[in-house]
């Protein structure tokens, strides 16, 4: 099979010949530019400046040198900008981010995010090395009415305007990568619904919504969804047949169980969610559901909606033991992550500790799993690049010979 044959296999639950692997191939399974930096370094390829691919998690675009030496199945269709600028980070790596990315670094040795008015989206405190969303800009809303006076808001919500080039000459692009490629190329159209909502209005504002204001809770998610649909519609006729898989992303789990109630989500965000994956479904296209934590009490309705497969099956989280996840759902959803716990293993000092750790995950997920390998979440800022070998051989060891 080729990588994309190998990849739509798993997605149709269809046996392929031997299990994709993904590293660097959505927003959710890629590594931080520290790491990145490291692991091209210890793989003789050169450091530059590195391509930023989400300017909140500060992970790298993976070049087709490292995809090609790590020997993926999987690559991104990214958003991208007509102009770009070198952003020199305070933690010692040169990032090239959209000239529109109004980033200040402080003397503090934080940085801040503006949007276009001056107003702090974002921050990276000192010594960290990711940026944290700041401000609900919907915190003080009383009422449905009072949210159409914030359509540009939901506009441009999970479409950053800094990500500025024509849809036209995205969809081009798109054709051309996918022409020129063997690998399933995923989009990443984000697309939250929960999510957004606790960013809007603040996390603890929209969860008392849920409950006890459903009419502007519906009121802002009637609004959003609006939005989303039309962009769908907007995305599927630019880019054509320039990608096979879309990635949305909607973390409804802790560590230890679900943000809301599987009966809330039911009520409140399924049908928005529903209706959103179905359209993108009629198109012919397959969808990943990105979700981190304790998320197995959801499942049921990823199914029921037509998800394809769950990312990132958080193997340390409460009810997520991949074992169990096959028995009771395999039959009609894939999995796509659960390779190594980025938590426990993948950082660790012994690269044996992650050997040790891919051989245990391919155990539990067993021979009639329909898996895309690949780490639970980003590789992080402090993971060796020796570690990311190691995961990847011993993948390789176990599955290919």
């Amino acid at each position: 099979m080729t990588p994309r044959e190998r990849v739509m296999a798993v997605l149709n639950r269809r046996k392929p010949d031997t299990i994709p692997l993904d590293i660097g191939g959505t927003d959710c399974s890629s590594i931080h530019a520290i790491a990145y930096k490291r692991l091209r370094e210890r793989m003789g390829l050169g450091v530059g400046p590195i391509d930023c691919g989400c300017l909140i998690q500060l992970i790298a675009k993976t070049d087709a040198d490292v995809m090609d030496a790590l020997g993926v199945d999987v690559e991104v269709l990214w958003f991208g900008s007509k102009r770009t600028k070198l952003w020199k980070t305070p933690f010692g790596v040169d990032l090239v981010v959209p000239e529109a990315f109004n980033v200040e670094d402080l003397p503090d040795g934080s940085s801040v995010v503006r949007d276009s008015r001056g107003v702090p989206y974002a921050v990276r405190a000192a010594d960290a090395y990711y940026h944290d969303p700041v401000g609900a800009p919907l915190a003080d809303v009383k009422s449905a009415a009072d949210l159409d006076r914030h359509d540009a808001l939901f506009d441009r919500w999970d479409y950053s305007s800094v990500y500025d080039e024509p849809l036209d000459a995205m969809g081009r692009r798109a054709r051309r990568q996918y022409q020129a490629t063997d690998r399933a190329v995923v989009t990443l159209w984000r697309m939250h619904y929960l999510q957004t909502g606790m960013l809007m209005r603040g996390y603890e504002r929209f969860l008392m919504d849920l409950m006890a204001d459903k009419d502007l809770a519906h009121a802002l998610l009637d609004k959003l969804h609006k939005v989303y649909l039309a962009r769908i519609d907007t995305f599927l006729a630019a880019f054509g047949d320039g990608f096979d898989i879309v990635f949305l992303t909607d973390d409804l789990g802790t560590q230890k169980a679900g943000m809301i109630s599987a009966g809330l989500y039911r009520e409140m965000i399924y049908p928005y969610m529903s209706e959103a994956v179905g359209k993108i479904k009629a198109a012919g296209k397959k969808v990943v559901m990105h979700s981190c934590g304790a998320v197995s009490s959801f499942v049921p309705y990823l199914i029921e909606m037509g998800v394809d497969a769950l990312n990132p099956v958080q193997v340390s989280a409460a009810g997520m033991n991949p074992a169990e996840l096959v028995r009771q759902y395999g039959k009609d959803i894939a999995f796509w992550g659960g390779g190594c716990d980025t938590q426990h293993a993948l950082n660790a000092s012994d690269p044996e500790v992650v050997r040790a750790d891919v051989r245990r995950r391919l155990a539990e997920f067993g021979p009639d799993a329909s898996l895309v390998f690949t780490q639970v979440h980003n590789i992080q800022y402090d993971v060796p690049p020796e570690n990311i070998l190691a995961m990847r051989d011993e993948f390789w060891n176990e599955t290919r010979g």
